[in-house]
């Protein structure tokens, strides 16, 4: 597994492609018969417009520090508009050397936690590879509702697959942005397997026939 000691990494640009039609179909399924409703949007636009008309104004939320939800401006629409009760916001009014605690109780149970994952497998199994892991507890199970936003370029066929997009393309690119914006290196230190939701209605994975994030 890539780690924050390896060179510079090349990212492998075959994981940029996107999903053909088919295979987008039968992930949906796949998802929907693991208990995770699944809808199906032609660009990012139309993602923005269901994730908009999916929560209500008001709500508390978690927008992930995410690059799909910084594209289709999500992330300042939660945060920044006024419209919505942002835990981010919350978070960062808060002192993280005293009020760690505090800190981490706000971001493992939003009501609604919005952001992506790093791959879906062709069995509708969603893989999430996180440095710190401060998303993994809400969509596992602290969130009442989760909302996945995923540009049909991350569908693979296995879990195998899967990993290997982690480590070939979403790790490389990652560690170049975490580098460039804070000097650090990433790591891919903590992943999360989703086979399958037992709550019904509690995640929704919206895939989007666009290339958002990696």
């Amino acid at each position: 597994m890539s780690t924050a000691n390896d060179a510079t990494l090349v990212p492998n640009t075959e994981f940029r492609k996107l999903a053909s039609d088919e295979r987008v179909e039968r992930v949906a399924r796949a998802l929907e018969a693991n208990g995770m409703r699944t809808v199906i949007v032609e660009n990012g636009a139309e993602a923005r417009k269901f994730v908009l008309d999916l929560v209500p104004q008001g709500a508390e939320i978690y927008a992930g520090q995410s690059q799909t939800l910084e594209k289709l401006g999500l992330g300042v629409e939660f945060d920044s508009s006024g419209r919505y009760n942002s835990v981010r916001q919350k978070v960062f009014s808060l002192d993280r050397k005293t009020q760690s605690d505090e800190i981490r109780k706000l971001r493992a149970s939003p009501d609604y936690f919005v952001g992506s994952v790093q791959a879906i497998t062709e069995k509708g199994q969603a893989l999430v590879s996180s440095f710190g892991g401060s998303q993994l507890g809400a969509y596992a199970y602290g969130s009442a509702k989760v909302i996945w936003i995923v540009g049909t370029q991350k569908l693979v066929k296995d879990l195998d697959e899967g990993i290997r997009r982690v480590e070939e393309y979403c790790y490389p690119l990652e560690d170049a942005r975490l580098l460039a914006a804070f000097g650090i290196h990433s790591a891919n230190s903590k992943m999360l397997i989703v086979n399958r939701e037992v709550v019904p209605g509690r995640i929704t994975v919206v895939l989007v026939k666009e290339e958002l994030g990696y």
